[in-house]
């Protein structure tokens, strides 16, 4: 994987729910954008979103880490999902604007966020980053009707030990999934895990770039 890439550009975009921002790393000869959502524990510095941002752009896609109006506001707690979905809809413009297909990802309460707005807003493909199927403990509140409705060619990447579905616990439907062995929400891997962390991210992006590809 590449690593430390720098970023080339970072905005500030005006929402209805605050202002929100955009770090831009370029692609080697782009034909299509990823913008990367996060969740509502943590920013843009998520393990799973830093690894595509630092591979991405060598297989020719531009990835745009977005940080909500909450998160630059420096809040501890994300809003409501339809103030989610306001802030991220207000920022499509901008993620559209280089004139490339865009791909809607995000993890956790940002996939959610993709899974809802892809279609409406002309999304190529939709990208679940560890999606939360159900809350820990809850299957029955399942979110599944989510994932089953984006309408677009959508990949899911989910931890094998993800407290908030895992890989077996999701119906079948029109999705690809990727499975990261003993990998919890946050793809982090116990430390007898036979798997490395350096080898787990390793198979998230391998999975990401060979779905993106072929979507060409």
């Amino acid at each position: 994987m590449t690593k430390d890439v720098t970023p080339y550009e970072r905005e500030t975009v005006s929402t209805d729910a605050g202002e929100a921002r955009v770090t831009w790393y370029e692609g080697t000869r782009p034909w299509t954008v990823l913008a990367l959502g996060h969740g509502a524990g943590g920013g843009v510095e998520a393990r799973d979103l830093q690894a595509l941002a630092g591979a991405l752009p060598a297989h020719g896609v531009t990835v745009a880490l977005v940080e909500q109006p909450w998160r630059v506001a420096g809040k501890k707690v994300a809003p409501a999902p339809k103030t989610l979905d306001t802030g991220w809809r207000a920022l499509w413009p901008a993620l559209a604007r280089p004139g490339l297909p865009v791909i809607a990802g995000g993890r956790s309460a940002g996939a959610r966020v993709v899974c809802r707005t892809g279609r409406e807003l002309g999304a190529t493909a939709v990208l679940a980053l560890s999606f939360p199927l159900h809350p820990p403990g809850r299957p029955e509140r399942s979110r599944a009707d989510e994932l089953l409705g984006t309408g677009l060619p959508t990949l899911v990447v989910q931890g094998g030990n993800d407290p908030f579905g895992r890989p077996e616990e999701y119906p079948d439907g029109p999705y690809e999934l990727v499975e990261i062995p003993y990998g919890d929400h946050g793809f982090a891997l116990p430390k007898r895990a036979p798997l490395g962390q350096e080898e787990a991210l390793a198979l998230l992006v391998d999975g990401v770039a060979g779905w993106i590809a072929g979507l060409r």
